[in-house]
């Protein structure tokens, strides 16, 4: 017998109300998301509990972000750092964003946030040219075609013991099924083969939303 339940709405919401604790902003942010087109971008808020309680699970102070979009992973996590807490946001539209601003700005934490617009493999590439110092948790949620351009360079900036959470790495199923050939398919595929077999990290993958391979540097 399977082990997975099934996703109904009503589970979903019963989810949404009682398994995370979510500032005002980040409901804000959740409901005026679900008005837009691309709403299924967004991250539940039962993943934007998991990643604060994961941040404050190993004493997080720097947070790296790739692929930002309305802001609730950076806000959810920005709320559960420190008073020092310091993130980096990468991602390429001014649009989504400037709606991200404000939810920052409604939490009070906006201060805590370098957002940085532009292709996130340049920022990375700049970071590391620079010896930024290094992150302690990560999230990377962008386009799947460079995921693995992604995965490398941040491991570079991550600090030892450091943690990356990777977002769609189940892309509804898909990885698991021969039938979808897709390049976005076929990238998260061969990064899952990967990290599998990556000695330099610990990994596990939780189906979690759409699948959230976690990352520890060894």
């Amino acid at each position: 017998m399977s082990r997975m339940m099934p996703v109904t709405e009503e589970l979903i919401a019963y989810v949404a109300r009682v398994g995370a604790r979510e500032h005002p902003a980040l409901r804000r942010c959740r409901e005026e998301t679900a008005k837009l087109p691309n709403f299924q971008m967004q991250i539940g808020p039962d993943q934007g509990a998991v990643m604060a309680l994961l941040a404050q699970l190993i004493r997080a102070v720097r947070y790296l972000e790739v692929g930002t979009f309305t802001g609730y992973s950076a806000l959810a996590v920005a709320l559960a750092l420190p008073d020092d807490g310091r993130l980096v946001c990468c991602d390429i539209s001014r649009e989504y964003t400037d709606r991200a601003r404000e939810y920052w700005v409604q939490a009070g934490v906006s201060s805590r946030i370098d957002l940085r617009i532009g292709p996130a493999l340049e920022t990375l590439d700049e970071m590391i040219a620079d010896n930024a110092a290094p992150f302690d948790f990560a999230f990377i949620d962008a386009d799947k075609a460079n995921y693995d351009g992604y995965y490398e360079r941040v491991l570079k900036l991550l600090r030892p013991g450091g943690l990356v959470a990777l977002d769609n790495m189940l892309w509804s199923g898909h990885v698991a099924d021969p039938k979808f050939t897709d390049s976005d398919t076929a990238v998260l595929r061969a990064l899952n083969e990967k990290i599998h077999d990556d000695a330099r990290v610990d990994m596990a993958l939780a189906t979690l939303g759409d699948g959230v391979m976690l990352v520890r540097k060894r």
